[in-house]
């Protein structure tokens, strides 16, 4: 195999993404993946490009910023990825809920973002199929969806024309380094790749690919469960999510929910969102279960029982399918964008958590702009790798 400018490890969201920003710079790219394009957690996921579950600050900037690209993005690329600003809601089932959403909403819309609160009355107008007892909610008007897997092979179809290549059934084996410790080569079982510089973005897989340049990368697989129903009617027209997903994504919200001990125990929130085939994706569930991809039926049951008080209609609609797939957890719910200054030519893309179809586009951008040493288009010291070296620092 011949040498490249670059190497890219993972061809899910975050991977293709790196991949063709990079070679529209004008390096010349490679892509290995283990197995095909997409076939991580890029395969098993919702389809959200959100902001309004991102807490203000970078969290949202880079969500607010990858969403403008996609919808750039939708226009120029040649493969459809199924971009649908449709905007999203929050709802909420308490007035201390509301209140709370309240804050939040003020604080992202003193940021400039378009979020607003939305009454009971307006609620139930955009969307009737809501329970009757839904206090109010939040609008965002900027969220949208496209299809994960089409993403994927979005970015790599431009990648290409750009001269990138792919080569899939090609897990990395090692990384060379030469006498100074610098990258100098990724070892495949098709051969050995000769570069300068590796992008690790192989999500809840990245430690590996940092053990072997001797480093601990600290991302954790975090599962979630979804269920996909039948084809029927029009049961939600966009992106709905209950207050309670923000307390299952961040441990630090300060607010409980009162529900099943079923739905406690498998840290479920109900999220729902229309497809263009005119199914619904349904979910979701926060669990640390290891590498474990498999369904499970109490989870199962948690999700379906979670959705049917939101949207009570569903207990009449069939469920066809589910899926799990494993997002990479990060403590600060941040990822890791960044160079690594222990080994020269390193980089990481990953840690995203449930945000990698969200934040591909800009994570892409910015990774790009590192390695040819431009500026970023924002400041993101946030992401940067080093932060987990500070913070054991400061705890000794």
């Amino acid at each position: 195999m011949k040498a490249f400018d670059t190497v890219v490890v993972g061809a899910g969201v975050i991977g293709s993404s790196v991949a063709y920003h990079l070679a529209k710079k004008g390096l010349n790219v490679a892509v290995i993946e283990r197995g095909d394009i997409a076939s991580g957690t890029s395969s098993s996921c919702d389809a959200s490009l959100l902001i309004c579950d991102k807490k203000p600050g970078i969290d949202t900037k880079l969500g607010y910023e990858s969403i403008m690209l996609y919808k750039k993005y939708a226009q120029e690329f040649s493969y459809d990825f199924e971009f649908a600003q449709r905007g999203s809601i929050y709802v909420c089932e308490t007035e201390q809920e509301l209140e709370v959403a309240r804050e939040y909403a003020k604080a992202q819309a003193d940021d400039g973002y378009p979020m607003r609160m939305m009454d009971k009355h307006e609620i139930h107008e955009v969307e009737p199929n809501l329970a009757d007892d839904l206090v109010g909610g939040i609008w965002t008007e900027c969220d949208a969806s496209a299809t994960p897997m089409a993403v994927a092979f979005a970015f790599i179809e431009e990648a290409k024309k750009l001269g990138a290549k792919v080569f899939t059934q090609c897990p990395i084996k090692g990384i060379k380094l030469d006498e100074k410790g610098h990258v100098e080569a990724a070892i495949t079982d098709k051969g050995e790749i000769k570069t300068k510089r590796i992008i690790n973005c192989a999500g809840v897989w990245s430690p590996e690919v940092g053990k072997m340049v001797g480093i601990d990368i600290p991302i954790k697989p975090r599962q979630g469960q979804i269920l996909i129903t039948e084809r029927t009617f029009n049961i939600v027209n966009r992106k709905i999510q209950e207050f309670g997903y923000m307390l299952s994504k961040f441990e630090d919200v300060n607010y409980t929910r009162k529900v099943s001990e079923l739905v406690e125990k498998h840290n479920v929130a109900f999220v729902i969102e229309p497809t263009l085939s005119d199914n619904c994706i349904v979910g979701s569930c926060r669990e640390f279960v290891g590498y474990d991809r498999k369904n499970d039926i109490e989870v199962m049951q948690a999700l379906a029982e979670r959705a049917i008080r939101f949207v009570p209609i569903l207990k009449d609609v069939n469920v066809i399918r589910a899926y799990a797939g494993l997002r990479p957890w990060v403590v600060d719910h941040l990822p890791i964008v960044s160079g690594v200054e222990e080994v020269p030519g390193f980089y990481i893309a990953a840690g995203h958590e449930g945000d990698g179809i969200s934040m591909a586009a800009i994570t892409g951008k910015l990774m790009s702009q590192i390695v040819v040493g431009e500026e970023t288009d924002f400041n993101i010291d946030k992401l940067s790798f080093s932060r987990f070296k500070k913070a054991k620092t400061a705890t000794n």
